[in-house]
């Protein structure tokens, strides 16, 4: 019995049912092929990011493989533009925090002594040269007021390695001068003074560490204030 005799042989009831069973496996089939069928992704940029860092661009190779090309911007740039030396200073003498910065190419004397926490109320601001531009390896030394200005020591500050204050002669200082460095007061300043007038002049600054109440301290703090 082939298959038209058979379905000639089925009730109304029973051919509605299987077409009916038809129906749905045709429509289950195909269901499951839309399913299947690869769907496109879309590649969205976070709001708020650096669209020019990269830029991605998709193709194929001579194989079929997919291809990725990336276009670097402003992400190179950025490093080689970030790559100025920067200028290691020196801040000493009458400031609130005294010690060796990092600056930029470009600072200047003021903003040595600013990040040094400012200038104390004894700092004479007007021996140095605030607008002169900061050199690698220089050190700004902020006087106190009174402190002699040696003739021919300049005081304008912006000389490479070297000190932008005047110096103050141990030798021909007077009492109040040498009260105005760091660390001397009254009692020190008359023993310095009493030393060269026992022992002579002072050969050198290393001198000063045999005057009684200057130590191995004092005198580095001194050794960069003074000069013989």
């Amino acid at each position: 019995m082939d298959i038209r005799e058979r379905l000639d042989g089925l009730s109304r009831g029973e051919l509605v049912g299987l077409i009916v069973i038809v129906v749905a496996l045709l429509a289950g089939v195909g269901l499951w092929y839309t399913r299947s069928l690869p769907r496109p992704v879309d590649v969205a940029t976070t709001a708020g990011s650096a669209a020019p860092v990269a830029q991605t661009s998709f193709g194929a190779s001579p194989t079929g493989a997919a291809v990725v090309a990336v276009a670097s911007g402003s992400a190179s740039a950025s490093a080689s533009s970030s790559a100025s030396p920067a200028l290691i200073v020196d801040v000493a003498g009458a400031v609130r925090k005294p010690g060796v910065f990092e600056f930029q190419p470009g600072d200047r004397v003021i903003d040595a002594v600013e990040r040094a926490g400012g200038a104390l109320d004894k700092a004479d601001l007007t021996l140095l040269n605030l607008a002169a531009p900061l050199t690698d390896g220089q050190q700004i030394l902020v006087p106190k007021k009174g402190a002699a200005v040696p003739s021919g020591v300049p005081v304008t500050g912006g000389v490479p390695g070297g000190s932008t204050t005047a110096l103050v002669n141990i030798n021909t200082a007077d009492e109040p001068t040498l009260e105005t460095l760091n660390g001397v007061g009254p009692v020190l300043g008359a023993a310095i003074i009493q030393y060269r007038t026992e022992h002579g002049p002072f050969a050198s600054i290393d001198q000063l560490d045999e005057v009684s109440g200057i130590g191995p301290a004092t005198l580095e703090d001194l050794r960069s204030q003074v000069t013989v």
